[in-house]
């Protein structure tokens, strides 16, 4: 038992203590991370959640699975290795709910342009028919173009609402649609709703090819999820035996499982590289 709060609390210091430890790097690289930390926390649309708590909840689940499976296994190694595995499992439940918004906005953009070229085509104002889908548009979408409708209201400058709303979008596209609307409020572009209907039509194109290759890759993407984790399940399984406890509590016993760690996240990682799917790019940045 002290083993085991021994080892959580030396967990859980660490992880708590870790930005201060990086105070020593330069001043250019901590803005950088801490910037990119917050736009997750931002683009996940979760007020309350901060730094401070997404650390906290990391220590707590490094600290929290290590001692469970310290007690269970009895190998300290194996302990570590679960703590600092179930520390980045608050970051990837953010990164899956940033991924599950994006879907669903890129799901919504045919209607939302299938919307404004029939607002368009009947004859409504260019900044009206943007700021209408604050109020009809898909429901993914209604909160970006609220923040569109409330910048012109308070600015009257639609070129000024326009670059906002592709701010916070940061889509491609995104890009796109705010590309055809500026030109077509700058020089009168009469065959706009046209231009919609064409973006439409290929958005519903591009979002039907995606899905069908998501869905032959997902049970590839599944069998590899599979056989990075059926190994460390089968050392749990072992781990319930004396003579494994004793055969990874040794020097090579450890070497042996930090070796096993670094394959596995090594295949993981390159899994995920090479069955990514190519991300348009942005039209204008």
């Amino acid at each position: 038992m002290g083993a085991v709060i021994g080892l959580g609390f030396g967990l859980g210091l660490l992880l708590l203590l870790s930005p201060l430890l990086g105070r020593s790097s330069s001043k250019r690289s901590r803005p950088a991370r801490i910037g990119r930390i917050d736009s997750l926390i931002h683009a996940a649309g979760i007020p309350r959640l901060t730094r401070a708590g997404l650390v906290g909840a990391s220590a707590g689940s490094a600290v929290v699975v290590a001692a469970a499976v310290l007690i269970i296994t009895a190998v300290p190694m194996v302990a570590v290795l679960a703590g600092i595995a179930s520390a980045s499992v608050p970051m990837v439940l953010l990164r899956r709910r940033i991924a599950q918004q994006s879907k669903a906005r890129q799901q919504a953009w045919p209607d939302a342009v299938d919307q404004l070229a029939s607002a368009v085509r009947a004859g409504l104002a260019l900044p009206e028919a943007v700021a209408d889908l604050s109020r009809r548009g898909p429901a993914s979408l209604r909160m970006s173009f609220s923040e569109f409708d409330a910048e012109y209201r308070a600015t009257g400058s639609f070129t000024r609402a326009l670059d906002s709303l592709q701010d916070a979008l940061a889509d491609p596209v995104a890009d796109r649609v705010c590309a055809s609307l500026r030109i077509a409020r700058d020089v009168g572009g009469s065959d706009l709703g046209h231009v919609l209907r064409t973006l439409s039509a290929l958005l519903r194109e591009d979002l039907r090819t995606r899905g069908e290759i998501t869905a032959r890759q997902s049970w590839t993407v599944n069998a590899a999820r599979i056989s990075v984790a059926a190994p460390w399940l089968t050392l749990a399984l072992l781990s319930t035996r004396p003579e494994a406890v004793a055969a990874f509590t040794t020097l090579t016993g450890t070497l042996i499982l930090l070796g096993a760690a670094g394959v596995s996240v090594l295949a993981y990682r390159l899994m995920r590289i090479l069955g990514r799917l190519p991300i348009p790019e942005r039209v204008i940045a």
